[in-house]
């Protein structure tokens, strides 16, 4: 492969206007279909497989009215110290706003009375009006917002507190200075690394390229693949991330490439065919995470997978062919990392011995450290190893939900809309459960009804069961149940779960199926379902990166080692998550004002994300190691010297990589900025302890073991050459070819 991509470098260098062309005209070719496309509607969302979504398909068929998807508001009104809003000043106003509300947009589909409805507190301190869209939040327009504002602000005027909740008012979350300032780090860092504005512009403009083309693409099938509008965020970060990453290390072999003395060309092939080498199989290592995402079985997630998988395989074409093609643009704007030694002096040959000392390579904060861990193994892994699985401690408490508007900001409306509905009604009113009854099988459909809502009645934890309310066929009763505690708590899960344990006694006695849906249910559902996931998911995802590594190092013990530093990392920075979001240590500093359940999706999001970049800094990091060793060199050498090659560039990609993900701390969406403090966290966990520290541990307690592979395995792997072994065959070759000359030279 090293040959290949060799060969592909110096193709690409040398015709770079051809390669250059192909890139804009496929940049072009996708902005102009995505500005072509339609507008691409939210995904539609299932979890195959649950009884959530198998209720939510059955209404869809019997009751369609009862399972459309739109928008939805719940406009909450409390009356001032001392009034009721059932007084008749008060009372109108609030007639009046719902009569605003409906003629407010063409998008609402209706706006329900508080009055009308009966959703006034028993206390008469508070009521909430609930108004339907025609379409989803997503397709929401801003004018049908701009009017529920409008509304609302003048309705405060009257002297009633007026409060937004639902998904009507959901826009893009705010992610303010911090993002900016975490790209102006990034950038910062790669000037630092490289010593020059040109080669630190390079990873960014072409990471800016990929992602812009994986992106557009993505916008151009989004209606036609039903990708919906969110699928592009992981494929963005991702992109950005591993886009940056991989022009890294390409420019930053060809610097050294330079130093060694090559002419830019050469430098250009041997940076593509050994750096980019391990491009190929780190970027291998990230698509199998991605894609692995289908083990799921939730289609958002196995199409945000797949979506960003293709975005990464970009990545890894623009390295091998467009950075090689600008380096030749560049020219001698891009200065090697330092010239070499020069071996004569005074008019005459220095011995081989002097040479060889001017040539030795000075020493850095890299093989320093390496040179320490080396030395003191043992102690470096017991530290480490002890100081990960402190922090990983919280994963033992680890409770897991998703998101409402609960978890909102205290300043934001949504979050005092909720909050008022929970002093006025109970918690429970902001996430009722929709119980349908399958009648088909029951002799006595109403009487059937009554006692699912009497049984259901039964139950603890339930506040209130409103009557059934049963469709024109008789074959299907909506029967909604407010739990007495709010939607992300434990009783409300096993509330659900009693509703539908009790399913199989109401069967047997009435003949009707009982299945329990609605959003608090599908959330319970889907959280669930990523529980059961994680495990499968991990193992497919570790398995076949460890085949992988097996290929790439010629190893049993350095992908085992590998995988598990991963594991390691990841549940330290889970137990991190846990601390701050869940247990609120540290919280004030990151902004955290309401602590809860972790995210569902949390787990197998990192575990996706980061085992990718993992396996980057660990491909990059050790692939320099194994090139040393079967060049001739110690292990304990080799370890120095991928230190000496690597240590700086991959702690410059992590940084950056810090820099971007808590760039995402600063969001105002409670969900955004734990997956940016998660990611940034386990970036840091893995590239600076695990990378940094165990590895070289490791590998300096196993000695030559590490590299230890069954000689039948050897014999049944692949040679991929990844470490460069046929470019040094080429060398020998060209040094044949050069003392032929001098011989014939000579003669003449």
């Amino acid at each position: 492969m090293a040959t290949f991509l060799y060969k592909l470098g110096r193709l690409a260098f040398r015709r770079r206007h051809f390669v250059a062309l192909i890139w804009v005209a496929l940049l072009t070719l996708a902005g102009v279909g995505a500005a072509s496309a339609p507008t691409a509607a939210s995904s539609s969302f299932s979890i195959p497989g649950t009884e959530a979504q198998k209720a939510f398909d059955l209404l869809e068929e019997r009751v369609p009215e009862a399972s459309a998807d739109g928008a939805s508001a719940k406009v909450v009104f409390k009356a001032p110290d001392g009034e009721k809003v059932t007084d008749p000043a008060n009372k109108a106003d609030i007639e009046k706003t719902v009569a605003a509300l409906k003629s407010g947009s063409d998008e609402v589909a209706r706006a329900d009375s508080p009055f009308a409805a009966k959703t006034v507190s028993k206390d008469g301190s508070t009521a909430y009006a609930t108004v339907s869209y025609k379409v989803t939040s997503m397709e929401l327009t801003e004018d049908s917002r701009d009017a529920l504002e409008k509304t609302t602000d003048e309705a405060r005027e009257s002297g009633l507190t007026v409060e937004v909740g639902g998904d009507a008012l959901q826009a893009m979350p705010e992610t303010g200075a911090t993002e900016v300032i975490g790209i102006a780090v990034a950038a910062v860092v790669l000037v630092i690394t490289f010593g020059s504005l040109i080669a630190a512009g390079l990873p960014l403009l072409t990471a800016l390229i990929g992602v812009g083309i994986g992106v557009s693409t993505i916008t151009a099938l989004a209606s036609a693949l039903d990708l919906g509008t969110t699928t592009s965020t992981l494929a963005m970060m991702i992109g950005l991330a591993v886009g940056i990453d991989y022009a890294l290390f390409i420019v930053s072999r060809y610097r050294g490439e330079l130093a060694d003395g090559r002419d830019r060309e050469e430098a250009a092939g041997r940076a593509v065919g050994t750096a980019g080498s391990a491009v190929v199989f780190a970027g291998l290592t990230v698509v199998i995470a991605l894609v692995g995402l289908a083990v799921v079985n939730i289609p958002m997630l196995t199409k945000m997978g797949f979506a960003a998988a293709g975005t990464v395989v970009i990545a890894v074409l623009i390295a091998l062919t467009l950075i090689p093609a600008l380096l030749g643009y560049a020219g001698k704007k891009v200065k090697p990392t330092g010239e070499k030694s020069k071996v004569l002096g005074g008019g005459r040959k220095k011995d081989a011995a002097a040479a060889a000392a001017d040539a030795e390579p000075k020493d850095n904060l890299g093989t320093r450290w390496a040179r320490f861990v080396v030395r003191r193994p043992l102690t470096v892994l017991l530290v480490g190893v002890i100081g990960l699985g402190a922090a990983a401690l919280p994963v033992s408490s680890l409770e897991l939900g998703l998101p409402d508007d609960g978890s909102q900001p205290t300043s934001t409306t949504q979050r005092k809309a909720y909050d008022l509905v929970s002093e006025g009604f109970g918690p429970g009113f902001n996430g009722p459960l929709m119980t349908v009854a399958d009648l088909e099988g029951s002799d006595d459909p109403k009487a059937a009804a009554g006692q699912i809502s009497k049984t259901i009645s039964g139950l603890d934890d339930v506040l209130s069961v409103a009557p059934p309310m049963i469709n024109k066929a008789g074959d299907t009763a909506i029967i909604s149940v407010v739990p007495s505690s709010k939607p992300s708590g434990i009783e409300t899960e096993n509330l659900v779960h009693a509703i539908r344990d009790a399913g199989a006694d109401i069967k047997s006695d009435t003949g009707a199926s009982v299945m329990v849906t609605g959003t608090t249910a599908m959330n319970i559902d889907v959280s669930e379902k990523l529980n059961d996931a994680l495990l499968p998911y991990l193992a497919l995802v570790v398995g076949l990166a460890f085949l992988l590594l097996i290929v790439v190092f010629r190893s049993i013990l350095v992908p085992l080692k590998a995988a598990l530093g991963f594991l390691l990392s990841v549940l330290a920075a889970l137990g991190a998550v846990v601390a701050v979001f869940q247990w609120g240590w540290l919280g004030s500093l990151f902004g955290v004002e309401q602590t809860g359940p972790i995210m569902s999706m949390m787990p197998i999001f990192m575990v996706g994300v980061v085992f990718g970049l993992a396996m980057d800094y660990e491909v990059f990091l050790v692939t320099r190691m194994r090139e040393a060793y079967v060049h001739g060199e110690r292990p304990g050498q080799a370890i120095v010297t991928g230190f000496r090659h690597g240590a700086r560039v991959v702690s410059a990609a992590a940084v950056i990589m810090i820099a971007v993900f808590a760039g995402f701390i600063g969001s105002t969406e409670q969900m955004v900025k734990m997956i940016g403090f998660g990611l940034a966290i386990a970036v840091f966990f893995d590239a600076f302890i695990v990378r940094m520290a165990l590895v070289p541990a490791v590998l300096a307690l196993l000695g030559k073991k590490a590299w230890w592979l069954p000689k039948w395995l050897d014999r049944a792997l692949p040679n991929v050459d990844v470490e460069g072994e046929g470019l040094r065959d080429l060398d020998a070759a060209g040094k044949r070819d050069r003392g032929d000359d001098d011989r014939e030279l000579e003669r003449v």
